[in-house]
C-alpha cells in the first residue's frame, strides 16, 4: 500500500482538528459558551455579551445591552451611564460615539434620554419632558431654527472679529469638537458669543463657571479650551445665567456639542464646522450662498 494514497484524508483530518482546536481556544478566551461560526440574532448576541460581562465585571450592574444599531459595537447601560463592547466581548470602549453621516453626538442623546436632567443642571423641567418611571423617553428633536430673543446678555462670552458675522455657539470646554471648532471660527473672522453647556455633567458646569467669572472671561476660554482652565472660587451673580443656557438648549433638542446658531436669523448649524463652512454659513444667512 502506497502511503501517499491517504495523506489527502490525513490533512483533512489535520485541518478538521486544527479548526475545532483554534474554536475551542476562542470560547476559552471570552469566557463564554456562545461562539460559533453562525451569525448571531441582536438579541442573541446581546445575551452572549451580558454572560462575559458578568464574568469579566462581575461587580458592574448592567440595566440593558443592545446590539443592533450601533453596527459591531453593543450599547451597554450601567446607571446613569453608558460604555460600548464589541460582539465578542472582548474590547471594551468608554468614550464619545459620533455619528459622521448625522453629525450627531449619539452618547449624549442617549445619556439625555437615560437621564433627562442631565444636561439642565439645577434648570427646570421642560414641559415636554415624559413623565417620570416612562420606559422611552425621547429626546426632543433638534431645532433647525431658534429664537434667541429668550436668552439673557449675562451666560456668554465674547471673543472674536467685533466687525463679524455674529454666530451664537453652545459648547463645553470638555468637548474636544469644541476646542477644534475654536481655531476655525477665529480663521472665518467672526464674531463668537459663547454660551457653555454642561453636556459632560457638573464638572463642565464648574469650569463654565469658573471661565464666565474671571476677569478675562474670553482669555479663561481659551485657557479652559487648553486644559488650563481658572481656578475654581466664589460663583459669580453671572453664573446663574448658565441655567439659562442649558435649559434653552435642552428645550431645542441640542443633545451634543458644539451648535452653531446664526443671530441674523436663528438658523442653527450642529456640529464642528472647518472655516470654508462656517463662512459659507454666513453666506447664506446674507443670500450669498453660492
Amino acid at each position: 500500500m502506497n502511503y501517499n494514497d491517504h495523506r489527502p484524508g490525513l490533512k483533512a483530518r489535520a485541518a478538521h482538528l486544527a479548526l475545532a482546536l483554534s474554536s475551542a481556544a476562542a470560547v476559552l478566551t471570552l469566557g463564554v459558551s456562545a461562539v460559533t461560526a453562525m451569525p448571531a440574532s441582536a438579541a442573541g448576541m446581546a445575551s452572549d455579551v451580558a454572560q462575559a460581562l458578568k464574568l469579566r465585571l462581575p461587580k458592574t450592574p448592567i440595566d440593558a445591552i443592545s446590539c443592533d444599531t450601533l453596527g459591531p459595537w453593543c450599547e451597554v447601560v450601567s446607571g446613569d451611564t453608558l460604555f460600548y463592547i464589541d460582539e465578542t466581548a472582548r474590547y471594551l470602549f468608554v468614550g464619545r460615539l459620533y455619528d459622521m453621516e448625522e453629525r450627531r453626538d449619539v452618547t449624549a442623546a442617549r445619556l439625555l434620554e437615560l437621564n433627562p436632567d442631565l444636561l439642565a443642571t439645577g434648570a427646570a423641567r421642560v414641559a415636554s419632558d415624559p413623565p417620570a418611571g416612562r420606559d422611552e423617553a425621547p429626546v426632543q428633536a433638534a431645532a433647525s431654527h431658534v429664537d434667541l430673543s429668550s436668552l439673557p446678555a449675562a451666560g456668554a462670552i465674547h471673543w472674536g472679529n467685533p466687525e463679524g458675522e455674529r454666530l451664537v455657539v453652545f459648547s463645553d470646554f470638555q468637548c474636544g469638537y469644541c476646542q477644534r471648532l475654536t481655531a476655525e471660527l477665529a480663521k472665518a473672522k467672526v464674531q463668537v458669543e459663547e454660551r457653555p453647556i454642561s453636556i459632560f455633567g457638573a464638572a463642565s458646569r464648574k469650569i463654565s463657571e469658573a471661565v464666565l467669572c474671571a476677569k478675562d472671561p474670553a482669555k479663561a476660554l481659551h485657557a479652559a479650551y487648553a486644559g488650563q482652565a481658572p481656578a475654581t472660587g466664589k460663583t459669580c451673580k453671572d453664573a446663574k445665567a448658565l441655567d439659562a443656557n442649558e435649559a434653552f438648549a435642552k428645550a431645542n433638542g441640542f443633545a451634543g456639542t458644539p451648535v452653531i446658531v446664526r443671530a441674523r436669523d436663528g438658523a442653527v448649524l450642529h456640529g464642528y464646522r472647518d472655516a470654508v463652512a462656517i463662512r459659507r454659513f454666513v453666506a447664506e444667512g446674507k443670500g450669498e450662498a453660492q
